[in-house]
């Protein structure tokens, strides 16, 4: 293992991603009748993208979650991101993917207030990533897909997550994204900031 970079400078704000729907605008129509516009509750952190007021019910072999966000704007491809707690109330076996990976992936049922659709793929675990800009990813000395470690440092369930993938486009906003189990596991808090531990594990 190489030395480890934990400075103040390294800190990047945290975000928990509960379960949620992307869709694609045939879909949408299904699921929620044609020509309907999703509506937005309120403005993501990354630019562009916004939590809905829509929402669907998520049906697996074993169980169902209703009240699921649906998270716009429209995309080409279905994705429904949940965590290894909903596996488990589903019934599915979804892999740790990066977002758009949707490769022999599960399907699942969607129900929405006008209609419903049987996905044959697109269900998965988001692997922990941190979006950042060119000049972030500069600044902390990291790559685009590059696998790095971060602290997350709180009483009594601070925790060091591996496995985190670097994401660096022009368009992204520095934040570090965890599902609601791992956010639970560290105690993370709204405004809680994680650091980046440089290199990672990994050779």
């Amino acid at each position: 293992m190489g030395s480890m970079d934990a400075t103040a400078d390294h800190a990047i704000p945290v975000a928990i991603s509960a379960r949620h729907v992307h869709l694609s605008a045939p879909n949408i129509d299904r699921l929620f009748g044609p020509g309907h516009p999703l509506h937005t509750r309120r403005t993501l952190s990354q630019p562009g993208e916004f939590a809905a007021e829509e929402t669907v019910t998520l049906v697996g072999p074993k169980g169902s979650i209703a009240h699921v966000r649906v998270v716009g704007p429209a995309r080409a491809d279905d994705q429904v991101e949940i965590s290894r707690t909903d596996e488990m109330t589903l019934g599915l076996d979804a892999p740790v993917r990066v977002s758009g990976d949707l490769g022999k992936t599960p399907g699942i049922t969607l129900v929405g207030p006008a209609g419903q659709i049987t996905l044959s793929h697109g269900v998965v675990l988001a692997q922990r990533h941190v979006h950042m800009r060119p000049e972030d990813a500069q600044r902390l000395g990291v790559r685009d897909r590059q696998i790095v470690q971060v602290l997350i440092h709180s009483p009594h369930r601070s925790l060091i997550f591996d496995d985190v993938v670097v994401r660096v486009s022009p368009h992204y906003t520095l934040e570090l994204h965890l599902d609601s189990d791992e956010g639970n596991a560290a105690g993370v808090q709204p405004g809680d900031r994680a650091t980046l531990l440089v290199p990672s594990v990994h050779p």
